[in-house]
């Protein structure tokens, strides 16, 4: 039994992994003998059709340090993730996958470096246990999510983390954004960390993830991009895209105009079309910034500051 609140809270999002749970819930308790019964762990069932659900349920029996939550319907890692969260009680929570590529055996070393100061850390899987073509495409991913960002990170798609609470208070995942947790956190100011985790081939079932998760990628780095530079300054985005095209418009029906006053017909020609629709479309982007200016002053004082500490 558990005497009082936990410190420690694990998060593990599941789908169909009813096979590895039993084996799973071993290993974190072994890993997590030092700490007594200061912890809990809480698996979210994001709608699996196996019976994972009915094992968390035979876990939950033996060990009440256990929580299970399932969804309705599969609604992927991210919303998985922020009901597991609204359940944890912790100072301190670790997250990581039900399929034991990630080895608990390794939450001690996220603990002693949170220890250290950072508000987050991540794990890097250097040697992955992966197909080639997962590891090609998730270099390239993270690569450029570390270019973009400005998170120095070797793994963003690693799902075994540790997180202060602090952290998770001020996050707000939906979509894919799981992934990009570590920039998410950086913008807020917190400090974000790197360890290098042992990563084993999948035991049991198959990867939930395929093909269809690049282009999601993609747009999911815009919506990050968006969220993390730009939320509160959009017509630096919008301005900027409309002064661009408007410039390469105006220059384009500049030129028509000055060869129309040397004798040369330019009505109808797709060049005219294209600098008019470039020069219509930039005026409209940095209206489009303007408006949003004015809706992001509007609704300010609803954002709260990352403030770390007060002194009076």
């Amino acid at each position: 039994m558990m005497a009082g609140q936990p410190e420690i809270s694990v998060v593990i999002p599941l789908h169909n992994e009813a096979e590895s749970l039993p084996e799973l819930h071993a290993a974190v308790v072994a890993a997590l003998v030092p700490y007594a019964d200061r912890w809990e762990m809480v698996f979210v069932d994001d709608g699996s059709t196996d019976d994972s659900f009915e094992r968390l349920k035979a876990l939950r029996e033996v060990d009440k340090r256990v929580k299970a939550v399932r969804l309705r319907s599969n609604q992927g890692k991210a919303t998985a993730l922020a009901a597991g969260f609204r359940e944890t009680q912790g100072r301190i929570i670790v997250t990581l996958d039900a399929d034991l590529q990630d080895d608990p055996k390794e939450i001690p070393r996220f603990l002693r470096k949170l220890a250290e100061g950072d508000d987050l850390v991540s794990g890097w899987k250097a040697r992955r246990r992966d197909p080639w073509s997962r590891r090609f495409l998730s270099a390239i991913f993270n690569r450029v999510t570390s270019g973009l960002t400005g998170v120095k990170l070797h793994d963003f798609n690693c799902g075994f983390k540790a997180y202060r609470r602090s952290v998770i208070d001020e996050l707000r995942l939906h979509g894919e954004l799981h992934r990009f947790i570590p920039a998410l956190a950086s913008w807020r100011g917190f400090k974000v960390g790197e360890i290098e985790v042992e990563h084993h081939p999948r035991k049991y079932g198959r990867s939930k993830y395929g093909a269809e998760r690049i282009p999601r990628g993609f747009f999911d780095l815009l919506t990050v991009l968006m969220l993390t530079r730009y939320t509160t300054r959009p017509l630096h985005l919008f301005g900027l895209l409309g002064v661009v095209m408007g410039s390469i418009g105006f220059g384009i029906v500049s030129y028509l105009s000055i060869g129309w006053l040397f004798g040369r017909w330019i009505a109808g020609r797709p060049l005219f079309i294209l600098g008019t629709l470039l020069v219509i479309t930039g005026i409209q982007l940095v209206s489009f910034g303007l408006l949003a200016e004015m809706i992001v002053y509007g609704s300010n004082r609803d954002n709260d500051p990352p403030v770390d500490v007060v002194l009076k």
